[in-house]
């Protein structure tokens, strides 16, 4: 796929690469000296990023380089984005892909970047509320005029059903997905979890009629809104609060609405700065003011407004009317660590993979 450019503001542009394409690098030489936050020069950054957050991060840029030049009047900053599955885009990075900085949607994915040694292993502690700037949780997106009825997540495992979902191998989205109809079979069926045998049987058995009803696997969150709303698959879309939004708002207006369920999953949104990367291309000062500048009030209010859930609880309280309450869990508190759930419930030949066989 070839490089799509869309200019951002006036003198600013921001390229968003689609997933799996080669960015357009930085051509500093890596001294700290030359960085350009100290100098009037002009800087690149990459931000390699999931799938369903190109929309935010595209207006976000906008929002950063006028700051920044403001700031800076002698320079300018032009952001470059990937967009992909998280953990595809992770292993990405991993394998070479020159990142500045990375906006990831699971702690596993930062890890593994941690374990490379290109993430520093305290990135946690370097931007606040654990370098989450905004949550988001898992919604249902049907048709308008909800012609399946569609009203919580074991509706999705009835006879006649059919569901759209990313693919949980290479989605951080799609886990997320899995997770959250998982958790509410746990509260609806007043089960718990365990890791060892034997397993929850009632909500083993609604997760497998759940799964045998999902028509597609896309490799990301956004390809899976692309088949629900312009290729018509399906009857109902699991996906992130806002990108259902979105899809209501502008991708599939007038076709689709959004039904909240009654127990969802917390989604935690990771940031951290790729350093070896941003060292290398001197771009570590501007690396770090981007993502610190998620947490200024115009960026968490336009997370708001991009139906993402701000850290910022003022700005959270003051947009209830776009992000309603909802009862939501942690997945660490249901699942184990995230360590734990990949190993046993995405592993290949683990429960995902089990429940999802079709006999």
């Amino acid at each position: 796929m070839s490089p799509r450019f869309l200019a951002i503001s006036g003198a600013v542009t921001a390229v968003i690469l689609l997933a799996g394409c080669s960015p357009t690098q930085a051509t500093q030489d890596g001294d700290p000296a030359n960085q350009a936050a100290s100098t009037n020069q002009d800087v690149d950054l990459l931000n390699v990023s999931y799938d369903v957050s190109r929309d935010f991060y595209r207006e976000y840029n906008a929002l950063f380089s006028t700051a920044y030049k403001a700031k800076y009047p002698g320079s300018e900053v032009a952001v470059n984005q990937s967009h992909g599955g998280s953990s595809k885009q992770a292993l990405s990075v991993a394998n070479g892909l020159q990142a500045d900085v990375v906006t990831f949607n699971q702690n596993t994915d930062m890890n593994l970047l941690v374990e490379k040694g290109l993430v520093a292993s305290d990135w946690q502690q370097a931007l606040p509320n654990n370098a989450v700037p905004y949550t988001s949780t898992m919604v249902l997106l049907v048709r308008t005029g909800n012609p399946k009825n569609i009203q919580d997540w074991q509706d999705l495992a009835r006879t006649g059903v059919e569901v759209v979902m990313p693919n949980p191998k290479t989605s951080g989205t799609a886990r997320y997905a899995f997770l959250g109809a998982y958790g509410y079979g746990l509260h609806h069926f007043k089960e718990s979890m365990s890791m060892k045998e034997p397993l929850p049987t009632q909500t083993n058995a609604y997760i497998k009629d759940l799964l045998a009803n999902v028509v597609t696997y896309d490799n990301g969150a956004r390809a899976a809104t692309t088949s629900f709303t312009q290729r018509m698959l399906g009857d109902v879309l699991i996906t992130t609060e806002n990108e259902a939004h979105l899809a209501v708002k502008e991708f599939a207006k007038g076709r689709v609405e959004i039904v909240y369920p009654s127990y969802s999953i917390a989604i935690n949104n990771p940031v951290a700065v790729v350093k070896t990367v941003a060292d290398k291309n001197g771009s570590t000062d501007a690396a770090n003011a981007y993502l610190k500048g998620l947490w200024d009030k115009p960026a968490q209010q336009l997370m708001a407004q991009m139906y993402l859930r701000p850290s910022d609880k003022e700005v959270l309280a003051a947009n209830k009317n776009t992000l309603p309450n909802i009862d939501t869990f942690e997945p660490v508190a249901v699942f184990g660590s995230w360590e734990q759930i990949m190993d046993t419930i995405f592993v290949d030949g683990g429960l995902y993979d089990r429940l999802a066989r079709r006999q």
